[in-house]
């Protein structure tokens, strides 16, 4: 597991995605990217962190990004989540956790008892130049994307 910093370089993933075919960080080069990391589908928070980063789309890509949702699910899953929700990001699948680790966000995780490794919610924002720019560890939900956004702009 790495320990990814602002101004490291992002690490590079081709990974499958939402409606066939693949994903990668280099497909978007000069490009930012909004890489968020996130549990699993069709849970509560998951649902609306995606339908909020679905939701402001089209003002990311005014601002010349793309936005990439990662989790393990999946693709299946992701194309059923994608299609009941009407989600318009894209939603990568990372079944066995490789990116996550890379990332630094596949994590030992408790809950009702039990411990488990799991997917900590983060965000990356991604430049141009692939350095990663800002870094949300934790993320609350509500107002997330708004800020992300908000930080892209301001890039």
């Amino acid at each position: 597991m790495s320990h990814l910093m602002i101004g490291d370089i992002a690490p590079d993933f081709e990974l499958p995605r939402d409606g066939g075919g693949t994903v990668s960080l280099q497909a978007y080069s000069g490009k930012p990217i909004v890489l968020y990391f996130y549990p699993k589908d069709d849970t509560d928070a998951c649902t609306r962190e995606a339908i909020s980063f679905s939701g402001l789309l089209l003002e990311f890509e005014k601002a010349g990004a793309s936005v990439i949702g990662v989790s393990p699910d999946s693709v299946r899953k992701h194309d059923k989540f994608a299609k009941k929700h009407e989600l318009s990001v894209i939603l990568a699948s990372d079944e066995d956790a490789a990116l996550a680790n890379l990332y630094g966000v596949w994590k030992e995780k408790k809950m009702y008892g039990r411990t488990y490794m799991g997917v900590e919610r983060t965000t990356f924002l991604i430049g141009v130049d692939r350095r990663i720019a800002k870094i949300w560890p934790k993320v609350k939900v509500t107002g997330h994307a708004e800020e992300v956004l908000e930080s892209l702009k301001a890039l």
